[in-house]
């Protein structure tokens, strides 16, 4: 059997097993949702050896950082996958929710339906807990899922996708309707793109070289790519609120796509915010980067390049930028951003509500951090990713995002004139 006729085959099984899970009860897709989290607490020391030997090899090829940040697991994380299971099972089925309903003048009767998407297929990168999100927000929206996680966490990811598979069994629903993709070939990719007439969807989540071999996807892409977050301290901020912001936001976890990049601060509080922001940032290990005004007022800052204010570090990296006003904050974000996750800190209003109004993107914040665009502070359980896209969905994907709708119409025996 080639690769092609492989890969074929399991997504053709996937198909199948799509329509009879998409009729599946609330309660049987729950169970399956209450074992699989059962088998994660029991199975922790099989998925921590799992993930040491991807470790292992990440580290002999070089691998640091941010890299071997996300693709490490431990007891904490471990946990929090479980938990994660457990509030999408407490969530509400989205499959048969009525969205809207009305009665025409003739009678029809009118109703708009949540249902499945069909067959989703996952192509991600690095973290491996994607794989127990991902699978447990598509099985329980109704969806089969097609999961190819990234060669570096090859073995952890084999683990948990068997583990979704034994819980479904359990639970009496045909697991071919999560597959795993074991074959780390970029061919695999490739057959994926082309195979529309049994994929409905791929959600990828991953760098440049990911972008690039989904290019001229012949099945819808809903893209998971670039993070470049921005927090702009404007000038009637609370020093405080804004220190303790902007130090969240990249200092809370680097690695992630929600932490901030760039840091813009407004010329008249520049001179009071900085010294110290900056001196709390080196201190904890930021590499702080800044542009000429930046320099003067904290000289030992770095010099920002032009590439900077377009790079998505996911690491202990920022750039600073003093700017004159709020709208030229605005421009720059429309400039450099990526659309995913930007904040404001003010205290005045009619700024906030011209920033939330005018930044386009995802998710917009007044006085928070960028690192609560996520689908479990959101109160969705878990994401499938954050949506850079406009169409179908935008921001955390949760169980609703994962599902389209149909409209039923009852009559009377109407006919059209």
């Amino acid at each position: 059997m080639t690769l092609e006729q492989e890969i074929i085959a399991t997504v053709e099984r996937a198909r199948r097993a799509s329509r009879r899970l998409a009729l599946a009860s609330a309660e049987q897709k729950n169970d399956a949702l209450k074992r699989l989290a059962s088998l994660l607490r029991q199975s922790g020391e099989r998925i921590l050896a799992a993930n040491a030997d991807d470790l292992a090899r990440a580290r002999a090829q070089g691998r640091t950082g941010a890299f071997v940040e996300r693709l490490t697991l431990n007891a904490d994380r471990i946990e929090s996958m479980a938990h994660g299971v457990e509030e999408v099972l407490s969530l509400a089925d989205p499959v048969g929710e009525v969205i809207e309903r009305w009665t025409r003048p003739n009678g029809l009767e009118i109703a708009k339906i949540r249902v499945p998407i069909g067959v989703i297929a996952m192509i991600y990168e690095s973290r491996p807990n994607v794989t127990i999100d991902a699978g447990a927000l598509i099985m329980k929206s109704g969806n089969a899922a097609v999961l190819r996680g990234g060669k570096e966490a090859l073995s952890t990811n084999g683990v948990l996708a068997g583990l979704l598979q034994e819980a479904m069994r359990e639970a009496g629903l045909d697991s071919d309707a999560t597959a795993f993709v074991a074959n780390p070939d970029r061919e695999v990719i490739r057959i994926l793109k082309r195979s529309a007439n049994l994929i409905d969807l791929i959600i990828p989540r991953g760098g440049a070289a990911l972008k690039q071999a989904l290019a001229g996807s012949a099945v819808p892409l809903l893209p998971h790519f670039d993070g470049i977050c921005h927090t702009y301290v404007d000038d009637s901020a609370e020093l405080r609120m804004a220190q303790d912001i902007c130090f969240n936001a990249k200092c809370n976890r680097p690695a992630v796509c929600n932490s901030m990049e760039n840091l813009l601060v407004h010329a008249d509080l520049a001179q009071r915010f900085l010294p110290a922001m900056v001196k709390r940032y080196v201190s904890a290990g930021v590499e702080v980067r800044g542009c000429d005004r930046t320099q003067k007022i904290v000289p030992s800052v770095k010099a920002a390049t032009d590439a900077d204010w377009d790079t998505e570090f996911l690491d202990m990296i920022l750039s600073i930028r003093i700017v004159n006003s709020l709208d030229e904050a605005i421009a720059f974000i429309a400039q450099h951003g990526s659309g995913l996750a930007d904040a404001i800190v003010t205290n005045d209003r009619a700024a906030a509500e011209q920033f939330v109004h005018e930044v386009d993107s995802a998710t917009v914040y007044v006085n928070a951090s960028t690192r609560f665009t996520d689908g479990f502070e959101f109160g969705f359980g878990a994401e499938t990713g954050i949506s850079t896209n406009r169409l179908h969905a935008r921001g955390p994907m949760g169980l609703n995002e994962l599902t389209t709708y149909k409209y039923i119409i009852r009559g009377s025996g109407q006919v059209r004139s």
